[in-house]
């Protein structure tokens, strides 16, 4: 029986770079770990926590024996043996000074410190679950090796537990390979747990924590599963620019890349603000100024604290500029707004970072067929938002020879897959964030999984949320606006109770590349909006018509020039496409039940805050 069980378990895993042994192999194990007792493992991590059991120290013979002491004793340990039998003496001869001789004694004589062994719960970051790591005093001293944080490597043999606990395996350390000691007066974490948001001001130490360190794995098994889906149905993975000479969205709120501003400097505009007294900005500083100071002092919410600090610094730029200008009105001279010249630039023109590659994607769907895409784009509204980022991930595709229905199958299949995915690739973590962050997680991947999406155009969207009576929305209802997060959540929530597709909106809230249905009136695109979270989808049938797509171009205000190479792949062997944009980040939301996207990505860039 015992031969049976040691075929039916294997050996502990070594990893073949940094040769030694992850503990999701020994952990993660149908049985714990117990089948590889006995074996010798070379493993290393970070301390999560720890605690010290310290050592009986052994009892000392009543009737000591004189004997020679070896050659290779000193003398100090010579002393400390006939400790008992030295007082004894002095006890005799001393009398009610003894006690002030054995102080005397004692100061000469230096205790060894008390034999311990350090217990400590170490984790590497391959899974939820931390392994017990026994470490005599004599192989480091616990001061080192026990505080949170404490990063070792060590080589030990796996055993059963020695203690009581909950552990069905731990470590008895043999050799130390490597210790990193920790500063406890400046690592910011501890054994205490901290708040998420508090975590976002240490970016660099918080996947170092259960919670995040869970989510991280969750977010690199969906960037594996993107990757698989496109590749087993025929998609080519094109990387797209991130640099940019072309307004993809034809939208105002984009990030400007230029090499100038170290020798030119551009001015800020006052003119939107001739009405507003110099005195009254600079009044409004010294009540900014409070503020900061109050936020400071209570140290409690240290978002607010970062935009008030910079609300008063760009309310001193301004008083700076209004200055300058009366200054030069005073003086009779001009204040002249020097403008970028472009030519002088690193690209000679201008140039933006991306907010799409769809564009970009399409001209090599002309030629490949099929092409995928999964990167960073970036946007500059000046919004301090819970589901966007000024730099977020988002997987575009674009399908030659397609149209709108097809983009929707497309996304639907997409999204059901990813949901699956996670479920059968990343059970451990999904338990954990379920008890840790959202008993509901499992249960809303399982809904999309599982469930039919509903699919319905705008207008009948409008119409479902005029029929409400229950529920007074705080943005009015017509047709030709936008939908706001609150009604796409009250379909999505309230009324159809599972994803929703909504397609063929009015034209004027969609990119001027979008196909134009034959009602003139709306446009062949889709949002995919999910419970909780929102929209995760934006797709469209594209504009293969040259001279409608050069029509939208001029009606927008559109610079052509930019969309010159664009209007090409009309000129020359145009083909019907379609496609769409998936926000990565806020899936990372719904996959792990958290609230704000600054929690799901690794390094969040949001308006006001860049940390590292």
């Amino acid at each position: 029986m015992a031969s049976e069980q040691a075929l039916i378990e294997p050996q502990a895993s070594i990893s073949k770079y940094t040769k030694r042994v992850l503990l999701k192999t020994i952990t993660t194990r149908s049985d714990g770990g117990v089948g590889l007792i006995g074996q010798r493992v070379v493993i290393g991590g970070w301390v999560k926590s720890s605690r010290e059991f310290r050592k009986e120290p052994p009892v000392a013979a009543t009737t000591p024996e004189v004997v020679a002491p070896p050659k290779d004793v000193t003398c100090v340990e010579v002393l400390q043996s006939r400790i008992p039998f030295i007082r004894s003496i002095m006890k005799v001869l001393g009398g009610g000074d003894h006690h002030r001789i054995r102080d005397k004694f004692d100061s000469i004589i230096p205790k060894p410190p008390q034999p311990s062994i350090s217990i400590l719960q170490i984790s590497d970051g391959s899974c939820v679950s931390s392994l017990q790591v026994l470490v005599d005093s004599d192989l480091a001293p616990p001061s080192d090796v026990m505080p949170t944080g404490s990063c070792i490597l060590v080589e030990g043999v796996l055993q059963k537990p020695s203690l009581q606990g909950k552990q069905l395996i731990e470590l008895k350390a043999k050799e130390i390979f490597h210790v990193g000691i920790v500063d406890q007066e400046r690592y910011p974490l501890s054994k205490k747990r901290l708040p998420l948001e508090l975590l976002r001001d240490s970016t660099h130490f918080r996947p170092r924590t259960t919670t995040v360190a869970s989510v991280m794995r969750i977010r690199s098994t969906l960037t594996q599963a993107t990757h698989k889906f496109f590749q087993e149905n025929g998609f080519f993975y094109v990387q797209v620019p991130i640099i940019t000479s072309t307004n993809c969205e034809g939208s105002s709120e984009n990030f400007q890349v230029t090499t100038l501003l170290g020798n030119e400097r551009v001015e800020s505009t006052v003119d939107g603000i001739e009405g507003v007294k110099l005195e009254d900005i600079k009044a409004s500083i010294k009540e900014k100024s409070k503020q900061v100071e109050e936020l400071k002092r209570s140290a409690s919410n240290k978002e607010a604290m970062a935009a008030a600090i910079q609300d008063l610094k760009k309310t001193t730029e301004l008083v700076s500029q209004l200055e300058a200008k009366q200054k030069a009105k005073s003086t009779g001279k001009s204040l002249e707004k020097n403008r970028i010249d472009f030519s002088k630039d690193f690209f000679s023109c201008q140039t933006y970072l991306t907010a799409s590659g769809r564009l970009h994607l399409e001209s090599y769907a002309s030629a490949l067929g099929n092409v995928y895409s999964f990167g960073p784009r970036f946007n500059a509204s000046r919004v301090d938002s819970k589901k966007y980022l000024a730099e977020m991930w988002i997987v575009e595709l674009e399908m030659a020879f397609s149209q709108l229905e097809d983009s929707m199958e497309c996304a639907n299949d997409f999204l059901k897959f990813m949901c699956k995915w996670i479920l059968e690739n990343c059970s451990e973590d999904l338990h954990f964030v379920s008890k840790r962050v959202d008993i509901f997680v499992i249960d809303r991947l399982r809904l999309i999984a599982e469930s039919q999406f509903e699919k319905i155009s705008y207008t009948k969207a409008i119409e479902v949320l005029n029929q409400i009576t229950e529920k007074k929305f705080e943005t009015k209802v017509e047709w030709g606006a936008a939908l706001s997060e609150e009604h796409e959540s009250y379909l999505t929530d309230e009324v159809y109770k599972k994803p929703v597709i909504i397609f063929n909106h009015p034209k004027e809230l969609k990119p001027f590349y979008v196909h134009l249905n034959d009602d003139g009136k709306t446009v062949a695109t889709f949002d995919l909006i999910v419970p909780k979270i929102g929209t995760l989808f934006r797709g469209s049938q594209n504009e293969e018509r040259f001279d409608l797509l050069s029509t939208r171009i001029k009606e927008l205000g559109l610079d052509k020039k930019q969309y010159e190479w664009y209007l090409d792949l009309r000129r020359h062997g145009t083909v019907k496409c379609s496609g769409f944009s998936f926000l990565f980040d806020p899936l990372i939301l719904y996959a792990t039940g958290l609230n704000d996207v600054k929690d799901a990505v690794p390094f969040p860039r949001s308006f006001g805050k860049a940390n590292n």
